[in-house]
């Protein structure tokens, strides 16, 4: 068993000067790996999203989220049951997550949206704060907190209109998060780029995303930190070949690079630099609120390193620490989710 997700939810009403709130936990194992726990110990519980909703009277509407949430960019979602796949992408993986702070929304129309927000960090630990020693330049003292570093972002949304043919209802969306990640203690850059497309084909919809993130700087009087950074394009396609069977599809080129004084210090540790990856899900829906997913995943390093299998001691493999033993990594997996 993977994990137990719950969610508290009062959505505002359609109209302007609205309030609402969401709560989203998380229970099992899979909470740890959200990194949201604000004393960075993991123990089998996390806190997702918890954010007051409110609408401005400022237009169509201008909407507020006050607390934590879920990150602006990327193409997949965090939550199993609206992820097409149960393993994630390459590039989910370097994706912010969850931030604290507020983010704007704005609907101009049925055709176009854009957000904005400030954060205290990329990282998703609750009420988490930038490192100045590690984050600023000059840099003071290691473990100081420097308040006034944030996190910025920023998307926009567009939707094909509805007299576009089989296009219609289509979109195209950006979206970008500048600022300090607190797990490197480094500046750090995330750009995301995705579309989602209908197609001529009844029940095939189409999908792409590009993921860019780079982290890192070179601190002569802390010494030289070195850089991290990596960038994935990958496709996606589902087909719905019956009432209970649809069929996922994903495929992936990632590029994963560090400097040597990264690398020295474990960036990059099991890490191929450059990775192919070909995801298929079947997806049945036993009962109405229960779906069953049978997926086969298969990862090839490009570079020749031996990047799975982590089995030996560490040693570097072109230009890359590794304790892999394959060049090849296949998963074969089955996911059972209820949802009530």
């Amino acid at each position: 068993m993977h994990g137990v997700q719950s969610t508290v939810h009062r959505p505002f009403r359609e109209t302007v000067g609205a309030a609402g709130y969401n709560v989203r936990l998380d229970l099992g194992p899979d909470a740890n790996t959200l990194g949201t726990v604000s004393t960075g110990v993991g123990a089998d519980f996390a806190i997702k999203q918890a954010y007051v909703a409110l609408r401005a009277p400022v237009g169509n509407g201008l909407d507020f989220k006050v607390g934590v949430f879920d990150s602006i960019i990327g193409y997949e979602p965090t939550e199993a049951v609206n992820n097409p796949n149960f393993t994630r992408s390459w590039g989910h993986t370097f994706e912010p997550s969850t931030h604290t702070g507020i983010l704007a929304t704005y609907r101009v129309n049925k055709l176009v949206a854009f957000s904005a927000g400030i954060a205290n960090t990329l990282s998703p630990a609750i009420n988490s704060r930038t490192t100045a020693g590690q984050a600023v330049n000059p840099p003071f003292a290691f473990g100081a907190k420097n308040e006034s570093s944030k996190t910025y972002m920023g998307s926009l949304a567009l939707t094909a209109p509805d007299d576009w043919g089989f296009i219609a209802g289509s979109t195209l969306y950006s979206g970008v998060v500048v600022g300090f990640n607190t797990g490197f203690g480094l500046p750090q850059q995330s750009y995301y780029f995705g579309a989602t497309v209908n197609t001529p084909v009844t029940n095939l919809k189409l999908g792409a995303a590009f993921d860019y993130a780079r982290t890192g700087k070179s601190l002569a009087n802390v010494g030289a930190i070195g850089t991290f950074g990596a960038h994935s394009f990958a496709a996606y396609a589902s087909y719905k070949a019956s009432e209970k069977i649809t069929i996922h599809g994903r495929a992936e080129f990632a590029d994963i690079s560090a400097t040597a004084a990264s690398t020295a210090q474990g960036v990059g540790l099991g890490l191929p630099s450059s990775v192919m990856s070909y995801t298929g899900t079947l997806q049945y829906d036993l009962w109405k609120n229960v779906l069953s997913r049978l997926e086969i995943r298969w990862d090839h390093a490009l570079d020749g390193t031996h990047a799975f299998g982590g089995t030996q001691a560490p040693r570097l493999e072109s230009g890359h620490l590794t304790t892999g033993t394959a060049q090849n990594a296949f998963v074969v997996a089955a996911n059972v989710i209820y949802k009530f």
